[in-house]
């Protein structure tokens, strides 16, 4: 297991997404509200009211988000948040609009890179649709511009499949560069969007009712990992480029949120200085 023991050769690479009152959110969700309480001028000091929905810029789902047993945000251990992880990039396999991604992918990545996902692994999945974000601060490549409708409903995603891939494998839990860890059209956008039902159907070469069976399949990366433990975190960003086709040590601090089914989360990646 690899593990960054001389922290002075370490650079520490933020993959977090800005929030603000700007930051968009998920169909049928509610935006934040960012209200001025206070005024250095005025009372002497600057405070804000904040009013959001937790799914919202880079945040953490707990299992009790989609599975009541839980746990909330609070009730997961600091030690399961913190890990070795794969930065597993898909978009150099052509992984694009509406596209389904599976456990061949995943696959070949090893094969090509030499990497084994190991058992206990955090797993975080780079299909690049991150650039589109508004939010996203930091740009690479500085070529791609944000567009929302492309983030929020054409990001590739899995099917049913994938999750099984996931549980055999052992994977500790799970980060994706996207809105949602489920593919668009395997959520509420279906219902959201139906008139680009026909477009998606014709990218990925099938029904959506064969693809992602409802209600047996939806949401399936929430529904049938939580009650596994298995949980994710989702519209991870920022640095992300620079550590692709790597394993590092990564980090995720939500604050300790109890009762909480979701976090606001800073995503770290701690990669050794060569």
């Amino acid at each position: 297991m690899y593990v960054p023991y001389d922290m002075s050769k370490v650079k520490v690479l933020d993959l977090s997404q800005n929030f603000s009152a700007d930051s968009p959110s998920f169909a049928f969700y509610e935006g934040p509200t960012v209200k001025w309480v206070k005024r250095l001028a005025f009372e002497g000091v600057n405070a804000q009211f904040l009013s959001t929905t937790n799914h919202i810029a880079t945040h953490l789902d707990s299992p009790i988000h989609f599975y009541d047993p839980g746990p909330d945000i609070s009730g997961i251990p600091l030690d399961k948040l913190v890990g070795p992880a794969c930065i597993v990039d898909l978009a150099q396999f052509g992984v694009g609009d509406y596209q389904i991604y599976g456990p061949e992918h995943f696959e070949q990545w090893e094969a090509k890179t030499g990497i084994k996902i190991e058992r206990g692994d955090i797993l975080v999945i780079h299909t690049g649709y991150h650039h589109f974000y508004n939010e996203d601060w930091y740009k690479v490549h500085n070529q791609e511009k944000a567009d929302l409708p492309r983030c929020f409903l054409k990001h590739p995603g899995p099917q049913s499949r994938f999750v099984e891939w996931v549980l055999d494998r052992g994977i500790r839990w799970l980060a994706v560069d996207c809105i949602a860890a489920d593919h668009p059209f395997n959520t509420n956008v279906r219902k959201a969007r139906p008139d680009l039902i026909p477009e998606v159907e014709a990218v990925i070469g099938m029904p959506l009712d064969e693809a992602f069976p409802w209600p047996k399949d939806y949401q399936c990366m929430h529904v049938k990992l939580f009650p596994h433990g298995v949980f994710h975190a989702e519209n991870v960003g920022g640095q992300i480029d620079e550590v692709l086709n790597q394993r590092v040590w990564l980090g995720c601090f939500p604050f300790r949120f109890r009762g909480g089914e979701a976090a606001f989360a800073r995503i770290v990646a701690f990669v050794e200085e060569r």
